[in-house]
């Protein structure tokens, strides 16, 4: 799933990809801007993401990601 998070006062956003649940996002991310406590999330290759809960400015969770296919030129 594709994870999109905006951050105040910056012109960058943070991007990832995770394999856990949009229900699981969506709550860590709620619990994350609530107690403005860190938002801790794993990416899809076990990098951990962590952002502060009271810099995020948007969150944009996408569909469930499928196997990709890519070509690459020789």
């Amino acid at each position: 799933m594709e994870i999109r998070i905006g951050i105040k006062d910056s012109n960058r956003d943070v991007a990832l990809e995770t394999n856990e649940s949009h229900k699981e996002v969506l709550k860590l991310v709620e619990a994350a801007i609530a107690n403005s406590s860190l938002l801790n999330l794993t990416d899809d290759k076990g990098r951990t993401v962590l952002v502060p809960g009271g810099v995020i400015a948007f969150v944009e969770i996408g569909s469930p990601t499928s196997g990709r296919v890519g070509f690459a030129s020789a």
